[in-house]
């Protein structure tokens, strides 16, 4: 149930779900809630960028997901009223558009809306208020909203051009130390020893065969950022340096939204999303020293629910006007 009542969607259709689908570079997370607003159910599935696995290989997880969930928890595909897809790499209109197209086609809900993943996590953590959300996962990218609706954005440039403060932006740092260190330019690391069994190979030195494998693509990168965390708290200093620079990173990200939204001034919340997080003060204090650089009564936060429940919460939003406007249908006829 939703905590804020006076937020909460309301729906003539008692008999109805709302699908949300929270879709990222690593993993898919579905939520079905009823009319209430209460989860009835949730599936999990394999990543669902479409600019990283395709859109096939990325509505085919999500369609995975939702099976999943409606097996679990007893809910016919044909009783979900409207769904909101949350995805990362769909800042590109004519890309959500395909998305929608194709999830239509794969699923037949007719009422579909698809929006970033940071959107979802941000209505997760606001509610329509106020605010910022950093989503840290696979990738980083910063979200905010004022109180006269503007958005603004910082970050999601993806692995090549960005991806700061993200898995796979520390995975890579914390690679370029061992390789550093391994030809004597930088000092030693207990990172080099993780990333040989990380990576399976039989030695630092061997590593440069086995990060550049085929089948070492994005996500498995990012997994490594986890053992880097590990590493800062055991007190290896590299890696304590790399955790700094990343939440300098995502502050800065911060930072950029805040000025763009002129919250400077405000006792504004900032949501912070994604397994990066789980590193703890090590990422936060940096990250939350630069943001109060430009905003002194800014303060890090949860969001009240998981980004899927969230988008699912949306969708019953986006299914009232649906309704109330006489343009919701659920399937295709």
């Amino acid at each position: 149930m939703v905590s804020k009542g006076k937020r909460e969607p309301k729906s003539s259709r008692p008999h109805q779900y709302y699908l949300g689908v929270d879709g990222g570079g690593t993993k898919t997370h579905i939520a079905v809630v009823n009319a209430a607003g209460e989860l009835q159910c949730e599936g999990f599935a394999g990543p669902a960028n479409p600019l990283r696995v395709g859109l096939e290989t990325a509505v085919a997880n999500i369609v995975k997901a939702v099976n999943e969930a409606c097996d679990r928890g007893s809910v016919s595909r044909g009783d979900i009223f409207a769904a909101t897809l949350g995805l990362a790499g769909v800042r590109r209109a004519d890309l959500r558009q395909r998305v929608r197209e194709r999830f239509v086609k794969s699923i037949g809900i007719r009422n579909v809306t698809v929006v970033t993943d940071a959107e979802i996590a941000l209505y997760a953590t606001t509610f329509g208020e106020p605010g910022l959300v950093v989503i840290a996962g696979t990738g980083s990218i910063c979200l905010g909203r004022n109180s006269k609706g503007k958005i603004a954005i910082s970050g999601g440039w993806g692995p090549l051009a960005g991806d700061e403060g993200g898995g796979v932006g520390i995975a890579q740092a914390a690679l370029h130390s061992v390789a550093k260190a391994s030809d004597g330019r930088g000092i030693s690391t207990i990172l080099s020893e993780r990333a040989a069994e990380y990576f399976r190979a039989s030695g630092p030195e061997n590593l440069i065969v086995a990060i550049y494998s085929p089948q070492v693509d994005n996500s498995r990168i990012a997994g490594f950022a986890r053992f880097v965390v590990e590493a800062a708290q055991e007190g290896d200093a590299v890696a304590v340096d790399i955790l700094n620079e990343a939440g300098s990173e995502l502050g800065l990200a911060a930072c950029a939204v805040i000025e763009k939204l002129k919250l400077g001034k405000d006792k504004v919340p900032i949501g912070c999303v994604g397994s990066v997080f789980k590193a703890g003060e090590i990422l936060t204090k940096p990250m939350i020293e630069t943001i109060r650089t430009v905003a002194p009564d800014a303060f890090l936060t949860e969001p009240t629910m998981p980004p899927a429940q969230a988008a699912a919460l949306l969708a019953m939003l986006n299914g009232s006007s649906a309704d109330n406007n006489g343009t919701g249908q659920n399937r295709k006829r």
